[in-house]
Parts: C-alpha cells; structure tokens; sequence
C-alpha cells in the first residue's frame, strides 16, 4: 500500500495479518518443511497484499493470501531446489496449544496415526487434505489456489479420506 492509503487499510492489512499470519505459516512450512523459510514465504505474502488493490482482494482475502503463499513457497522451491518433507515433530511444534487434559491417550494415538497415513498419500492429496481441514477452505477456493478443477480437488479429497480411513481401519484390525 503506497502513501495513499488510509490508516483504515493499514488496520485491514493488520487484521488480516493477525488472523491469517499462523493458518500461511503452517501452509507454507507443509510446502516447504523449513520454518524460517515459511516465515519468509509468509512476510513475502504480506508484502504483497501491502501493495495490492484492496478493492481486487477483500472480497477473497484468504484464498488471495493462500494463493500468493503457495505460487511464492513453490518459487523459493525451486530456487533452492530441494524440499524437505514435513514432519510429525515439525507438526508438534506447530499446535495451536496445549492439548487439554481432557484428551485421551486413544485420541492421541490415532491422531499420530491419521498423521503417518498422511504422509504416505500423494503430495497434492496431502495439499489439498491441509487447505480444507488445516485451513477450512472451500473446493471452489482450493481450486483456485491450486489451479485444478473443483471436481479434482473433490476426486483428492474423496480418494485421500477413503485412503486414510482404510489405513486406519487395518490399524485398528491389527492392533484387536
């Protein structure tokens, strides 16, 4: 935003940072399995939304944000050519908070589970299994992030639960 905005959209542009700033790290750090690179991935997104027409972008912030953070953790990809994967220790430290004492050591064992089997699915399954249910995005803003057809991100999605949940039913049969 240049010289000529208001402090009403620097309040926007505050806001949008506070709500969306740790939903973009955890995206970018999936995509990138480096934390400080996810940072950087995600100052990079604010950034831009800094110097974006507001008018273009308000209407579809998140999915406006989510798609400037992928296309720029995907750039630094490639310009660092490589890409760590990311791991259930780099998920631990990326909780939203404390589980509550209320939890269970079964709730907790199957989330590690439901976790392992998400590794084991396809990269654009697992993408597309984190904007959703990370994220709580929409097929129609999946799609446009990901630049596939509502129908594919419906076909991933359909194929990564029925994966995962098939996994999880063998673990819980060998485990009886």
């Amino acid at each position: 935003m240049n010289s000529d905005h208001s402090a009403a959209d620097m309040e926007w542009v505050r806001e949008a940072l506070r709500q969306h700033e740790g939903p973009l790290t955890r995206y970018a750090m999936s995509l990138t399995g480096n934390l400080d690179l996810a940072r950087d991935v995600v100052q990079d997104t604010f950034l831009r939304l800094c110097e974006a027409d507001r008018a273009r972008v308000e209407t579809h912030l998140a999915e406006w944000l989510f798609t400037v953070c992928r296309n720029r953790a995907f750039d630094l990809r490639r310009k660092e050519g490589r890409m760590t994967p990311f791991t259930d220790s780099m998920m631990q430290t990326q909780k939203a908070g404390d589980p509550a004492p209320s939890e269970t050591a079964g709730r907790e064992d199957s989330t590690r589970q439901a976790m392992e089997i998400l590794k084991t699915l396809p990269e654009n399954q697992r993408e597309v299994i984190r904007l959703k249910f990370q994220n709580g995005l929409s097929y129609q803003e999946i799609s446009r992030i990901t630049s596939l057809s509502v129908s594919n991100v419906g076909f991933l999605l359909h194929t990564a639960l029925k994966n995962m949940r098939k996994q999880m039913m063998q673990l819980e049969g060998e485990m009886s």
